[in-house]
């Protein structure tokens, strides 16, 4: 035992060593990169309901904590500060829901800026400096809808939107890589998602672009003439089908199986996925969002409802006006004024595994006498109460009228 004492001791000297250069690596990082002498702003685009992460790319050493500040435009006074004063504040993207205050959609880590779920309102200016107003660093973030979005099916022949051409600008399509398969073992599909960019010379010089004279349609780095540029181009996503083999798993136990077998051959429940299994019982004629846990709009993203695939080909929103089930572009299922025949166990798939089953139960709820405080009653008297008056002020302008006719006339 005692012979052991010095190699552990050794081995943890070693280990702070490590520790120590890679937080004097991180250090570095800053070091490496000066921050500019005129305040730069690099364009960063995205598409609604996405996570997005911006880092604080070069600040002073002596600075230990960092302040992110968001601006809407370029010389606006309206400034909102996204952290206390006295540290960051974490926030758990598990509670983020969508259209959420951007307040309560963000955090700090590692002097980096998280943004969750991003909104077309997010879109602006987000500065990185200190608490007393010092900048260092800045992004212009472009944020791009997804409700008017250009949908190609590549299996059938679609093709993608061709290049906009002017005098002074020309609009085009930049795509990121394809996602994986979202499905294994069976067929399933790819997505690629494409956002509007510009290539004009007439930009604004104060905006760094990865490409010389490019910047993302809806940047601020666009001259005020040109802001027409989102309604003359769409986001767009490809989708194409795909199929790969699944993962190899440990198999339960010789015995274990066996006995599935026979419970299987005797007629019993069949042997599901072994995912966590959530259970909700919903009334009919209700609206139902059903979210795969864990998951973020840029990933590959599937669902199935018990042995049929609901694959994006017939599914996704926008294919079929009058559907009442559809995946939206953020992967959320949507089932509309939910029937008795939606019951059933719906299945997750994220990057090409099961991830997550979802047993949903359709009850019919009791009917519940109104009272005067229900914001529908509330409503409702508004509207009856407008019309009236409309209709009384209708009436009395006719019969006013009228008399002035007769008194005219007499």
């Amino acid at each position: 035992m005692e012979t052991r004492l010095p190699g552990a001791a050794v081995l943890l000297c070693l280990v702070d060593v490590l520790h120590a250069f890679a937080v004097e690596e991180k250090g570095n990082v800053f070091k490496r990169r000066a921050c500019p002498a005129f305040l730069m702003f690099d364009n960063a685009a995205y598409l609604a309901d996405m996570t997005f992460e911006l880092p604080c790319n070069c600040k002073p050493e002596e600075v230990s904590s960092v302040t992110w500040y968001f601006q809407k435009s370029m010389g606006r006074r309206k400034t909102r500060v996204l952290t206390d004063f006295s540290g960051t504040v974490i926030v758990d993207s598990g509670h983020i829901h969508v259209g959420s205050d951007m307040l309560k959609r963000f955090s700090i880590r590692m002097f980096s800026l998280i943004v969750f779920r991003a909104q077309v309102t997010d879109s602006g200016h987000y500065l990185c400096g200190t608490k007393r107003g010092d900048l260092f660093y800045g992004y212009d973030v472009d944020v791009q809808p997804t409700g008017r979005i250009t949908v190609a099916f590549v299996d059938r022949g679609q093709h993608i939107q061709d290049d906009y051409i002017e005098n002074q600008f020309r609009l085009f399509t930049t795509f990121w890589d394809w996602t994986r398969c979202d499905r294994c073992g069976v067929r399933g599909e790819q997505r690629r998602i494409g956002l509007c960019y510009v290539r004009s010379t007439q930009l604004h010089p104060r905006y760094r672009t990865t490409v010389p004279n490019v910047v993302s349609c809806g940047s601020r780095a666009v001259p005020p003439h040109f802001q027409h540029l989102n309604h003359l181009r769409r986001p767009e996503v490809a989708i194409r089908s795909c199929l790969t083999p699944c993962l190899k798993k440990k198999l339960p136990q010789e015995g274990v199986q066996a006995i599935a077998n026979v419970i299987f051959k005797l007629g019993k429940k069949p042997w599901l996925p072994h995912v966590p299994m959530q259970f909700h019982r919903h009334p009919v004629g209700k609206h139902l969002i059903v979210a795969c846990p864990g998951d973020r709009p840029e990933h590959a993203v599937a669902w199935d409802k018990d042995s049929v695939r609901l694959y994006r080909s017939h599914y996704l929103i926008g294919v079929n006006k009058s559907m009442r089930v559809f995946i939206d572009h953020g992967n959320h299922l949507h089932i509309q004024r939910v029937q008795v025949s939606d019951g059933g166990t719906y299945f997750c798939w994220r990057e090409g595994e099961m991830v997550a089953g979802f047993r949903l139960s359709v009850i019919y709820e009791r009917r519940r006498s109104r009272t005067f405080g229900d914001p529908e009653t509330i409503y409702a008297a508004k509207i009856i109460g407008m019309s009236y008056g409309v209709l009384s002020v209708v009436f009395v302008v006719i019969h006013v009228c009228r008399c002035c006719w007769r008194l005219f006339r007499t």
